[in-house]
């Protein structure tokens, strides 16, 4: 071997003896703020941002530090748009559809009535023109949104009696989210409350509140709402996967390395392989201990399920007639979602549909 090639395998082996690469040694250090919108307690949910930040950390050997404050820390739950608007955080993690008071289409980037799966959402964002039309309508408020974890498709919501008709909506008082879903529940009568989720239990059991959703078992089961409300409904159309995502200040992006860049898109895959895949393993867990200390488990109906879809169309109609920008990013999504659907009836939904009959 000569002296040209042993002097840089040697440099090679000193890159591998300390675990990280020239370019990270010369990088300068950077302190980054990430808010959520959740507590801690919610593992799963703040947790993902949790995981993004032990990631950027390592990869960066240290040089990459990115402190995570949950809800009410460093900002309230939903002001993240706000301080990223005004540069007082570098990043938050968050549900787009808090946000829809802003702009309803904020909604299209977390979850919709009858909108996609997981696996369809990231195929639109990250293949079809969902992060363009995004990033798009993000850019005035200074930031850029990338998937942070998938809660998968939700549950249905916590009733105090029995839903047996469309009817049945009427009058009725739940907590729910806003934007478009709850004003499609507006249309079948639903009487929106908006209280935090440790109000929640509370309001059940007076009967001040008659129902309630949140997400699905693991995080559901945490606020102890079957104690007061013993029918527990699948089928929720409202959110058939619903992507929570990091925001990302475009201003203190814009000043990272190509390497700092490349680590934090990094860590930010880890955490939404992570966070997704938690709750796949976790929720079938928790429905079990739910339905075996007396939840009644129950699904919605077709002509429930025809009534919501009915009322979601009344208002994606109506945004669109006034919305330009609305309707641009609704006609794209259900120009996708058809071939996705599509392609789920001869591949996914026949061997669940197969495995489901069979006794393994």
């Amino acid at each position: 071997m000569d002296r040209r090639s042993l002097i840089k395998n040697a440099g090679i082996a000193g890159v591998l003896a300390t675990g990280i690469a020239p370019a990270v040694h010369a990088q300068e250090t950077v302190r980054w703020r990430l808010a959520t919108s959740f507590p801690k307690a919610l593992e799963t949910l703040h947790g993902c941002a949790v995981k993004f930040s032990e990631t950027v950390k390592a990869m960066s050997g240290g040089k990459f530090e990115v402190s995570v404050h949950a809800a009410g820390e460093l900002i309230p739950a939903f002001g993240i748009v706000d301080a990223l608007a005004d540069d007082s955080i570098e990043m938050g993690e968050t549900a787009a559809y808090y946000y829809t008071g802003k702009d309803p289409s904020f909604a299209f980037s977390c979850a919709i009535p009858f909108g996609f799966t997981a696996q369809q959402n990231q195929a639109w964002k990250l293949h079809g023109n969902g992060h363009k039309l995004l990033d798009a309508l993000f850019e005035k408020y200074n930031f850029h949104a990338r998937s942070a974890l998938n809660t998968g498709t939700q549950m249905g919501g916590w009733y105090r009696k029995e839903m047996n008709k469309p009817e049945d909506f009427k009058g009725l008082k739940m907590r729910l989210g806003g934007g478009v879903f709850g004003e499609s529940m507006a249309k079948l009568g639903v009487v929106s409350q908006n209280m935090p989720g440790g109000d929640v239990y509370q309001a059940l059991e007076k009967g001040t509140l008659d129902a309630a959703e949140f997400v699905g078992p693991y995080d559901d089961a945490k606020m102890g709402w079957n104690k007061v409300a013993k029918y527990y409904y699948y089928g929720g159309w409202w959110e058939g996967g619903a992507d929570l995502e990091f925001f990302i200040n475009n201003k203190a992006y814009a000043k990272l390395s190509p390497e700092y860049k490349a680590m934090v898109n990094a860590a930010m895959d880890v955490a939404y392989n992570d966070g997704t895949s938690k709750y796949l393993y976790l929720n079938p867990i928790a429905l079990k201990q739910l339905v075996a200390s007396g939840t009644q488990l129950k699904r919605f109906n077709k002509e429930i399920v025809q009534a919501g879809f009915k009322a979601a169309q009344e208002v994606y109609e109506e945004h669109s007639a006034k919305d330009p920008q609305f309707k641009k990013i609704y006609d794209d999504i259900r120009t996708f979602q058809r071939d996705q659907i599509l392609w789920n009836r001869i591949s996914e939904l026949v061997f669940t549909q197969d495995m489901a009959s069979l006794k393994i």
